[in-house]
């Protein structure tokens, strides 16, 4: 019987380990807060009302309470992904497409992520390394899809 893929001591997956096809439903989850709406926003200098302004939102928006920066959704869900897929073994991410935001998120919700493996190709230019499409989907407590994008990702070899 074959022995079962070993990931990298940190725990992330090599090229090879990755199965096009699998979904991995990710064991991590987190409750965004106002401070993670706050800082985010602030630390990458946006200043978009609808994300630290709640009078503004109360008055002059549909949602009545401030979204949650959905760059920091976009954020929060590939680091979710990490854990269970890529520390210590991803080179560099190579870019994201296909990103989307079906949903607001809002202070108080639980995001959960599940990451399916789209598709995998050797390198061209390094025998070491593989690229791995990652097609990473993050959802809110009751279900509701809020984020979604392709990943693609320049992975190590287990045989370098």
């Amino acid at each position: 019987m074959p022995e079962a893929p070993r990931p990298h001591p940190r725990g992330g997956l090599y090229f090879e380990d990755f199965v096009v096809g699998t979904t991995i439903a990710h064991r991590l989850t987190r409750t965004v807060t106002q401070m993670d709406n706050m800082l985010f926003s602030n630390m990458t200098l946006n200043p978009q009302p609808l994300h630290i302004d709640a009078h503004f939102c109360a008055t002059e928006t549909e949602w009545g309470k401030p979204l949650v920066n959905s760059l920091f959704t976009l954020g929060l869900m590939i680091g979710i992904s990490v854990n269970d897929t890529t520390v210590g073994t991803t080179i560099a991410n190579l870019g994201m497409t296909d990103v989307k935001f079906p949903a607001p998120l809002f202070e108080g919700d639980t995001v959960n992520v599940a990451t399916e493996i789209a598709g995998k190709r050797e390198s061209k230019s390094r025998p070491d390394a593989g690229i791995v499409e990652f097609l990473h989907r993050a959802y809110k407590q009751d279900g509701t899809l809020v984020c979604e994008c392709r990943r693609q990702a320049f992975m190590l070899k287990r045989s370098r």
